[in-house]
């Protein structure tokens, strides 16, 4: 059985770089790659491909990790350049082994769409990276619109990776513990994953997907919190002026991947909701990676049909990329 984990993440020196002399870069989360996962992170060799066989994984699907390039302003859009360019590079050394999802920077937004072009049509990424808000504009914001577009008409997805809160709700609702605890609390534990599930929803409220029918979308962590509030979330209905029911966006414009919390029920809860063609597997590498063969060891014991693990461990992805959907 083929494995392609779809969020797998790289850290190259020239960005590191970036984050830690331009002023403004650090949102506060520049700590939580040290030691080890900071050389994991860099590694696009053979330490990567050993840990990837180590733990079963046949293929990753390189890309930035958070914050991505939102806090560096117009260093952003030559960053960006240089970071695809050396996805693609990675790539080209193993392409059996490697694919990419390009980073964009949106300090102009005309630029990023070209960026995104150029990823794609020049350079063969599958897709892109969203980090969410740029300072305090929502995914929603016109500054996004040209991306969306492009991504539309290029028929690739767009995987929105968590970020960190803004300060002024970091400061309301996850201080007051101590810095390391502050940290986690609103990033790994739980913020991030509110800040992404909150950018989706805004996505649908704001009418990005009646604008681009089949703009495709990609929630880590098995929906960012959304999967399991919809009981909730689908009552917009009644004050909302969309083309479709809130449900109908979840079903057609939505895929979910797993980002590394290997979670049968939280499996089965995915399939329950947007269907086993919405399902994709990653690792979150580095920062969930467990030793002993665990990425395939989660497939392989899910008790789902072959066609179905198969869909879940690749050819969703496959087919995704591709360009051809499945309801």
């Amino acid at each position: 059985m083929k494995i392609i984990a779809i969020e797998e993440h790289v850290l190259p020196d020239e960005v590191k770089h970036g984050w830690n002399t331009i002023p403004g870069a650090d949102d506060g989360t520049l700590g939580l790659n040290p030691g080890l996962l900071g050389e994991r992170l860099a590694d696009v060799g053979e330490q990567r491909l050993a840990l990837m066989d180590e733990t079963g994984v046949d293929v990753q699907v390189l890309s930035l990790t958070t914050p991505g390039l939102n806090n560096l302003g117009r260093h952003g859009v030559e960053l960006a350049r240089r970071a695809n360019d050396i996805l693609a590079g990675a790539v080209s050394a193993h392409p059996s082994r490697f694919q990419a999802m390009a980073a964009l920077s949106f300090a102009q937004p005309d630029e990023a769409a070209r960026e995104l072009r150029r990823a794609v049509e020049e350079l063969g990424c599958k897709g892109a990276v969203l980090f969410g808000r740029v300072g305090d504009k929502n995914l929603d914001h016109v500054i996004f619109a040209p991306t969306f577009a492009s991504a539309a008409e290029l028929n690739v997805p767009l995987l929105i990776h968590p970020q960190i809160p803004q300060t002024s709700i970091r400061d309301t609702y996850y201080a007051g513990f101590g810095a390391p605890i502050d940290l986690a609390l609103s990033t790994f534990a739980l913020g991030w994953h509110f800040e992404a599930g909150i950018q989706f929803v805004r996505l649908i409220l704001g009418g990005v997907f009646d604008r681009h029918p089949n703009l495709q979308i990609i929630l880590g962590h098995w929906g960012e919190l959304v999967l399991f509030y919809l009981e909730r979330l689908v009552m917009l209905d009644r004050v909302s002026k969309l083309q479709r029911p809130f449900l109908d966006y979840v079903r057609n414009n939505l895929y979910l991947t797993a980002s590394g919390m290997f979670s049968p029920a939280y499996l089965r809860q995915a399939i329950d909701t947007v269907g086993v063609n919405r399902i994709l597997f990653s690792t979150d590498y580095p920062y969930q990676y467990r030793p002993g063969g665990d990425a395939r060891r989660f497939v392989e014991d899910l008790e789902l049909d072959a066609a179905d693990r198969a869909k879940f461990a690749h050819a969703n992805w496959e087919r995704l990329t591709a360009g051809r959907l499945l309801s």
